[in-house]
């Protein structure tokens, strides 16, 4: 009988240790995926400080006027490359709404953007540097685009009249 109640503690020890493993690594876990989370949103936070650009020379094209045409130049430090999750707003002053339209390097299709000519590009190629310029084409889905915004990917947005 002495040797069942031995090994009875025994097992409840062996039990009680593994619990409290399992609630030790558990709270460790949380709290390094916190500060990893925690971590992240300060480095994005970062990058968004950083990113800066301005709009300037926009127009229309004459025919057809659905197309607008504009510089946009990295004025902030960071570069600025994801264009795929760039979006264009615009609003078109005959149909009184706004138009989302996303990038497509090869799409002429109204409701696409693209990237139409680029000035001083030498160190990273297909990315936006500091200081560097590109030439834009949007192709809208209204005939008369009156305002537009352009909103990168990390949430830092320009917005210019035509």
């Amino acid at each position: 009988m002495a040797v069942s109640e031995i090994i009875g503690a025994a097992v409840g020890v062996m039990l009680l240790i593994i619990v409290a493993y399992v609630v030790v690594s558990g709270t460790l876990i949380a709290g390094e995926t916190m500060a990893n989370a925690q971590k992240d949103l300060t480095l994005q936070q970062e990058a968004r400080i950083r990113t800066s650009f301005s709009i300037t020379d926009q127009f229309n094209a004459t025919s057809p006027s659905n197309i607008i045409y504009a510089n946009i130049t990295n004025t902030g430090s960071e570069i600025i490359g994801d264009f795929k999750h760039m979006d264009v707003i615009v609003y078109d002053k005959a149909d009184g709404d706004y138009q989302i339209c996303t990038y497509d390097q090869n799409d002429l299709t109204p409701g696409h953007w693209k990237i139409y000519r680029k000035f001083g590009e030498f160190i990273h190629l297909d990315e936006l540097d500091p200081g560097e310029r590109y030439e834009i084409q949007i192709t809208s889905m209204g005939d008369q685009p009156k305002w537009f915004q352009i909103t990168t990917a990390n949430g830092v947005y320009a917005s210019a009249f035509l």
